[in-house]
């Protein structure tokens, strides 16, 4: 809806040179404003640059010199701060001023912009304005153009100073709340030349008075999308019963339920109809066949079951000849793909993501005018051959995926298209990599991941087009070198080859893109490769699992725009370079499971922004740096665990007040457990978090979710989409002495709690039991001491216990959870006694427990020697059995035998049952073979 960035910018062409007073105004404008990328250095003083209307942005009417347009319109990546300067004022020939997509920090749009009566086009889209609109804006009586969308204003409580703009054409309000304004329908509609009306996400009441308007509105676009309308709005009334006609109607995104009204078929003059998101059921009404001008008809994500064939018959009219674009992916649609044949005119058929199933026909091959097709995620099977794209000439777009199909081409096919994008996942590529596409010379994005390829990857340079901007071969039998290509893509391209069967060198060319994943493979060389990249696009590198060796290469500051780094499970040594402290950008880094050694170095300070850190099981060594506390608030994941650090445990580390694990685990770490860790705030926090520790990053809109695997229950387990749900503390194997401190307890969002093997001494405390959401706690091989307190038996998701190798003493206390746990949990331990032990307390002659279940947690026994201790299942149990059977059989076989009118009733009775079963039976299994026959 908006005109293209960038409409206005360069040099002016005026060869009257710029006016003194407006160059001083726009050096006061430029003042107030804070250019972070230097948008805005041709904006100078200096000699040679004093001529404004030849400055970046501005333009300069030929006739008079005087500035008439101004774009500070940059980019949303890089935008100018700040505050926009009321002197624009002192700009009185202005024509055109856009400042979209900048940041003014909630400020709100200066008064004095009013007074440029020659404006035309006003654009203040997406500037993060804030505060009340104006009302004198109404003041700007030639303005054609207005944008104030995807601002943070107040709730406007009316837009009465709207009227006046009465040459107005394009209104955009969009994420302005207008839930108070409830006659902005009579304020539209005095616009009499308003086309385009855009009022997306606005809160709009659904109820409020209609005008009643003799003359007809003619619009364009209109869009009240994502507004919480529903079927009763007053919003539809108006649309279907006045003299209104629209273009294009946007409607996604609000609570339309129940089926698709027929009414939208009386205004003719749609071409476009966009119902997207909502809740519509059944299927498409047959009065829509009648729409003689659609084009366009999306109805995706809703809650349509209709057959599909019925879907495209109540489309058999006139409108089949006009449909181009039909969109009814995500869906619960059913039945075959149906003969297309009778729409000529289609281009965008999207079927993806709904209940279709059978074979696809040969048919779709006449579909001269098919561009996009999508049919993935669908129950079809059967086999994708030549035939299907036989007169496909302008295909673009092809996916399909998550299919029980076999996709078989023959080796020289040429196809009749040129395809820019190609989905061919989870399908059965039986021929291994397409060879067909050596003829294409257009694509640019290929996936072909999860598809059962077994090929070789060296001579195939052909798979990775001239223009690169993405590929996945990820998940295959792909083996191979990758060919060392010199791309001429200029694009940040994404390469994913992971969970493949790939060796020996990494080509440098990869490290060019924005995205790469070349883990689960066998690489064995990298240090040639990386540096010669130098590519501060680069947002995700992930060469973990692999057979990589050496020392990494210390040239990270060519990488300054690095997320994520993940270079685990490989045989790397050596020094982490001190040029990884480069990485400012950093959120995940991942070198665990390699042999690095040394220090920890002090530039790794430098990356704030960390998330997750997994050093683990390494060398590395030194004393835990107090920097790693202060200098990452935004931790959330620490693994540090088996290396060789000694010393004692920083207290700086209750500085991370994010911090959900902590794993220090096998380490040389002495002295005191730190009391501040009550600090760490997330472990207080007994709510569930986000079920994924996730990070926003651009690549198809998507976000990576970290993953880990941590030690649970003595076991290792790997976590990904519930890592967030792991809360845990592991000291375990390290010299820490000294007592528990107390201050653990308040973090009763704790799940696991391992400080087993260390010299921990004194007394387990009995306000355990604030640790209410532990499920895993591992106390043994220290010098604990004193009884186990009952307080223990409080916590009710416990469901791990380890308290062996101590010098506990004393009765074990029972209760619902600690009754679960058999004898190994408590060993080592010469003065405990009590069941589960074998070991009695003074004045008892047996173990006591009567709510054991003899195989929880290993427990083991003969189960009918438990049940006579239970004192229930006896010898006069079982004679009590045997009496209530014989009484029970004879009470009603003894009355049926001397009631002869009982007993006749009875075996018709059965009789009618094996009939109506005998029926349903023969039934079924001949529905059965109708079904197998078609």
């Amino acid at each position: 809806m908006k005109p293209a960035l960038g409409n206005y910018w360069g040099v002016g062409d005026a060869n009257l040179g710029c006016k003194e007073h407006e160059r001083r105004a726009l050096i006061k404008i430029k003042e107030d404003l804070i250019d972070d990328y230097d948008h805005l250095s041709s904006w100078s003083t200096k000699e040679g640059k004093e001529d404004c209307c030849k400055w970046r942005g501005v333009h300069c009417n030929n006739q008079t010199g005087h500035v008439s347009h101004l774009n500070l319109s940059i980019s949303d990546v890089e935008p100018l701060r700040g505050k926009l300067s009321p002197l624009l004022s002192e700009l009185q020939y202005l024509t055109f001023l856009d400042v979209s997509y900048n940041d003014f920090n909630h400020t709100q749009i200066p008064k004095s912009i009013a007074s440029l009566s020659n404006l035309r086009h006003l654009d203040f889209y997406h500037a993060n304005f804030g505060r009340n609109i104006p009302f004198q804006l109404g003041n700007l009586s030639s303005l054609q153009h207005l944008d104030l969308g995807r601002n943070n204003f107040n709730e406007p409580e009316n837009l009465e100073w709207l009227r006046p703009l009465s040459s107005l054409s394009f209104l955009c309000m969009s994420s302005v709340n207008l839930s108070k304004v409830n006659n902005w329908l009579h304020v539209v509609n005095q616009l009499p030349y308003l086309t385009v009306l855009l009022l997306h996400a606005c809160s709009l009441p659904n109820i409020f008075p209609i005008p009643h308007v003799n003359s007809s509105t003619s619009l364009d676009v209109l869009n009240l999308s994502y507004n919480n309308l529903t079927l009763s709005s007053s919003a539809l009334e108006w649309l279907f019963n006045s003299n209104i006609t629209v273009v294009k109607l946007y409607l996604f995104d609000n609570q339309f339920q129940g089926l698709i009204p027929d009414a939208f078929s009386k205004i003719h003059s749609l071409e476009l109809v966009d119902l997207d998101g909502n809740e519509f059921e059944g299927g498409i009404p047959k009065s829509f066949s009648g729409m003689c001008n659609l084009k366009t008809l999306s109805l995706s994500s809703n809650n349509l079951s209709e057959q599909l064939l019925g879907i495209f018959h109540n489309l058999t009219g006139c409108a089949n000849h006009s449909i181009e674009e039909l969109y009814l992916d995500n869906n619960h649609i059913m039945g075959s793909f149906p003969d297309l044949t009778t729409f000529s005119s289609l281009r965008v058929l999207l079927l993806s993501h709904n209940r279709l199933s059978g074979t696809i026909p040969e048919s779709l091959g006449k579909q001269s005018n098919l561009e996009i097709l999508y049919i993935g995620d669908n129950l079809f099977k059967g086999v994708i051959s030549e035939a299907h794209f036989s007169k496909l000439t302008k295909l673009k777009l092809f996916q399909i995926y998550n299919n029980t199909l076999v996709v078989n081409f023959s080796s020289n096919w040429a196809p009749p298209f040129q395809l820019e994008q190609l989905y061919l996942v989870s399908c059965q590529l039986a021929s291994g990599l397409p060879k067909w596409l050596q003829t294409q010379k257009s694509y640019y994005w290929l996936d072909l991941s999860n598809s059962t390829i077994s090929d070789t990857l060296s001579n195939s340079y052909w798979i990775f087009p001239t223009h690169l901007h993405y590929i996945n071969l990820s998940h295959n039998q792909i083996n191979g070198h990758i060919p060392n290509l010199a791309l001429e893509s200029s694009f940040p391209f994404a390469i994913d080859l992971n969970s493949n069967k790939l060796e020996g060198e990494i080509p440098p060319f990869v490290f060019k893109g924005s995205h790469l994943d070349l883990s689960n493979n066998m690489f064995s060389k990298l240090a040639l490769s990386l540096c010669e990249a130098n590519n501060n696009s680069l947002k995700f590198l992930d060469l973990s699992n692999n057979h990589l060796s050496g020392e990494i290469p210390n040239c990270w500051m060519h990488f300054e725009g690095l997320k994520i780094l993940k270079l685990a499970n490989n045989h790397f040594h050596g020094k982490i370079p001190s040029s990884v402290g480069s990485l400012i950008k950093i959120e995940t880094l991942d070198l665990g499971n390699n042999n690095f050694s040394g220090e920890l170095p002090s530039t790794l300070k430098k990356c704030t922004k960390l998330i997750f850190l997994d050093l683990r099981n390494n060398s590395l060594s030194g004393p835990i740096p107090m920097w790693l506390g202060r200098s990452h608030p935004n931790l959330v994941v620490l693994f540090l665990r088996s290396n060789q650090f000694y010393g004692r445990m920083p207290s700086h580390l209750c500085h991370l007040t994010h911090l959900q694990i902590l794993d220090l685990a096998l380490n040389r770490i002495t002295e005191s457990i730190p009391r501040c860790l009550n600090n760490l705030t997330s472990l207080t926090d007994t709510k569930s978090p986000n079920v994924a520790i996730n990070h926003s990053y651009e690549l198809l809109s998507s976000r990576y979710v970290d993953q880990t695997i941590w030690m649970w229950k003595g076991r290792e387990y790997f976590y990904r989409n519930i890592l967030a749900l792991v809360k845990g503390i592991d000291l375990s194997s390290n010299k820490l002495s000294e007592v528990i401190p107390e201050e653990i307890v308040m973090l009763d969002g704790l799940i696991s709690l391992n400080l087993s093997r260390n010299l921990l001494t004194g007394k387990i405390t009995s306000d355990i039991k604030l640790l209410r959401s532990l499920e895993v706690l591992d106390l043994s091989d220290n010098k604990l001491c004193g009884e186990i307190p009952s307080t223990l038996s409080l916590i009710d998701g416990l469901n791990s216990l380890n308290l062996r190798n101590n010098n506990l003493s004393g009765r074990i206390p029972t209760g619902p959870q600690l009754s679960t746990f058999n004898a190994s949990s408590y060993e080592g331990n010469p003065n405990l006694c009590g069941f589960p032990l074998p070991k009695n307390c003074l004045g008892e002659e047996t173990p006591q427990n009567p709510t054991v279940n003899p195989t929880v947690n290993g427990s083991s026994g003969d189960a009918s020697m438990q049940d006579e201790k239970d004192g229930f299942i006896t010898r006069g149990f079982y004679v009590s059995a045997a009496i209530g059977f014989v009484v029970g059989f004879w009470g009603v076989f003894g009355t049926l035998l001397l009631n002869r009118s009982w007993r006749l009733s009875y075996f018709k009775f059965l009789n009618n049952i094996r009939d109506r079963l005998y029926v349903i039976g023969g039934v079924t299994m001949a529905r059965l073979q109708r079904q197998l026959q078609s």
